[in-house]
């Protein structure tokens, strides 16, 4: 079957200030503020498609012209939206952020979206959309009964899922969904709340057991931890495999959506048939592009991947 990649996951529009000098939480701050469009989802799509994968989009927003905007982003950069629906209100969510001086992540609100729109998309169009595809990457933290159905119609049609958590709570309440995953990507605060141990503190042996004992009682076959200006982690549970990879050399802009981009470039690898340990080397460069792009997205990403010595030669000559 040919590549069709579905990302099911939600659309935020991103309100971003940035601060000029040191940031004082209770003073006032000089510094610009922008409108970025963003979101788990969304921003996953869009790397994608801007890595040339056939990238389908499920998800909602708003009947206004912010979310229209959303869709002719997408569009232009060749997402397919047909199964991104339009709902009267709430259809996406709203993210306040406050970025100190060195682009760091200094505070953040959220207004989540009602997901009943999606909800009702997955509920009529599942199926099918499930079954065209040859791999799923689905936001967990959704809603219990989007991941269920969406896992459930995964496991009928043997289609991979790849995870990426939202904000946790799905995951926690409903751990028995993780070992429904081809592999889980998330961050180490994320992973010490699943795991119970901080990851981030524990030396090389204490890692991969910690991460191998955690795949063994949840049957996750593979997982990848990332961990900031150290890197990442990963594990396969099927060999025992254990890795660590590093950053690589980057002019820090804006560290939003650098999870979600890691996430886009390890997936990226893996559906292009790379193995985990070259797999999240495309995350970390891609993550690193994106950290020094002023939005959640890196427009130059489809270059940079073909221009990208390291990349190039993982997938042999000509790129990804």
């Amino acid at each position: 079957m040919s590549l069709t990649v579905t990302v099911i996951g939600t659309v935020f529009i991103d309100c971003k200030g940035f601060a000029r000098d040191a940031y004082i939480p209770t003073g006032r701050n000089l510094g610009t503020i922008q409108f970025v469009h963003g979101g788990v989802g969304r921003n996953v799509a869009e790397n994608l498609a801007r890595m040339d994968l056939p990238t389908r989009f499920v998800s909602s927003v708003d009947a206004s012209g912010l979310g229209q905007e959303v869709i002719d982003r997408l569009n232009r950069v060749g997402a397919d939206t047909r199964h991104v629906p339009a709902a009267e209100r709430e259809g996406m969510g709203m993210w306040m952020a406050v970025l100190d001086q060195s682009g760091d992540l200094a505070g953040s609100i959220s207004q989540m979206p009602d997901l009943a729109t999606m909800q009702k998309v997955i509920a009529e169009h599942g199926e099918e959309i499930v079954q065209g595809s040859s791999h799923v990457l689905l936001e967990l933290d959704l809603n219990a009964d989007i991941s269920r159905a969406v896992l459930a119609l995964a496991a009928k049609h043997g289609k991979p899922v790849y995870g990426i958590p939202g904000n946790l709570d799905v995951v926690l309440n409903h751990p028995e969904l993780i070992g429904s995953l081809a592999c889980f990507i998330c961050n180490h605060v994320e992973a010490e709340r699943l795991i119970g141990v901080p990851v981030h503190e524990l030396d090389a042996a204490e890692q991969k057991e910690a991460l191998l004992a955690y795949m063994r009682a949840s049957n996750l076959p593979s997982i990848v931890v990332t961990l900031g200006e150290h890197g990442s982690i990963y594990a396969v549970a099927a060999t025992e495999e254990f890795g660590r990879q590093s950053i690589f050399p980057v002019q820090v802009l804006d560290t939003s959506g650098a999870g979600d981009a890691f996430f886009s470039g390890t997936t990226m690898g893996l559906i292009r048939g790379l193995p985990l340990a070259e797999a999240v080397i495309c995350g970390t460069k891609v993550a690193g592009w994106t950290i020094e792009s002023a939005e959640n997205n890196c427009s130059r990403l489809g270059d940079l991947l073909q221009q990208d010595e390291t990349v190039t030669k993982l997938f042999g000559n000509g790129g990804a």
